[in-house]
């Protein structure tokens, strides 16, 4: 597994990068997106921190803007999917809470009466 994280690191460093505020022209309609964190280092290359994609046709763009201007850990699809494949791998009975989608409004405020 470390030689093709390795491989993976070394193909993705040597990619076109896009700093945030970006210009929409420059940025894919559609597409899968890998984050870097400025410090983080790994495999002898700068360490992919975030790989995600986003939902509905022509919303990279927009998914982007949310990682930087909402900044929601909760919106996070990969986050959800990593959790619940650790969850579920030890039968833990949080799964069921996981499941629950905390990022709409009327959430949101039922947990701010809790």
């Amino acid at each position: 597994m470390s030689q093709h994280c390795c491989e993976l690191h070394g193909i993705v460093n040597k990619m076109t990068r896009h700093h945030f505020p970006f210009e929409d022209n420059l940025i894919p309609k559609n597409g899968v997106y890998l984050l870097f964190e400025t410090g983080e280092y790994g495999h002898g290359a700068d360490r992919i921190v975030r790989v995600g994609t986003h939902t509905g046709h022509n919303q990279l763009r927009s998914r982007l803007k949310q990682h930087f201007v909402q900044e929601n850990k909760d919106r996070s699809i990969f986050r959800k999917n990593i959790g619940r494949c650790l969850l579920n791998r030890d039968k833990d009975p949080y799964a069921s809470v996981w499941e629950l989608d905390f990022t709409t409004r009327e959430a949101k405020l039922l947990i701010m009466v809790i």
